[in-house]
């Protein structure tokens, strides 16, 4: 639950005019690293105030949880945006997020072949936007909870998708549970 709490706690950010006829809007979409916030300026339509790249494209919001606590105790997590369609390891390896964990050396994960396990991920809210389970995930995975997928062999929404996923990193590692 506190993770539901960390995400609650930002609010949309307010409209910011520009000298120009244009307008930017801080996006609500937050990139949070270690307590610190990555805020990306959107240019806005002047008349409508919305922007057109929302308006054009819809996407998926992912809150990335680490396996490890911060030093006060409260979880660490990544929010990211995108468009579906892809796989969830591309999306994490895109979006500079942890995915193998102590396994990312050379040789030591498949690199997307779905057949070592170590790109293993919880899947904690927003499973209806994934893909089915595959053969191999469901051979590689069928000692582990339902919510458990792997990243690679995992297909996120598709391109007109919209919704909201939260994610548990490396969940063998992790030092909270789910409530």
């Amino acid at each position: 639950m506190e993770i539901m709490r960390a995400l609650q706690l930002h609010p949309p950010l307010p409209l910011f005019k520009h000298t120009t006829t244009k307008s930017y809007k801080l996006s609500s979409k937050l990139s949070m690293s270690r307590g610190f916030h990555k805020l990306n300026a959107l240019e806005t339509n002047s008349t409508s105030g919305t922007t057109d790249l929302e308006e054009e494209l819809p996407s998926i919001d992912f809150a990335f949880v680490s396996p490890k606590l911060l030093p006060d105790g409260s979880p660490d997590i990544h929010i990211r945006s995108t468009v579906g369609g892809q796989k969830l390891r591309d999306i994490m390896l895109d979006g500079n997020i942890d995915l193998y964990g102590p396994y990312d050396i050379p040789l030591s994960n498949c690199a997307g072949g779905g057949t070592c396990g170590t790109c293993m991920v919880e899947v904690v809210e927003g499973k209806e936007l994934l893909s089915p389970r595959t053969d191999k995930e469901k051979e590689i995975l069928k000692r582990k909870p339902k919510t458990w997928r792997l990243a690679c062999q995992t297909v996120v929404g598709k391109p007109d998708s919209r919704g909201e996923l939260i994610i548990q990193q490396l969940p063998e590692w992790k030092a909270h549970e789910w409530e």
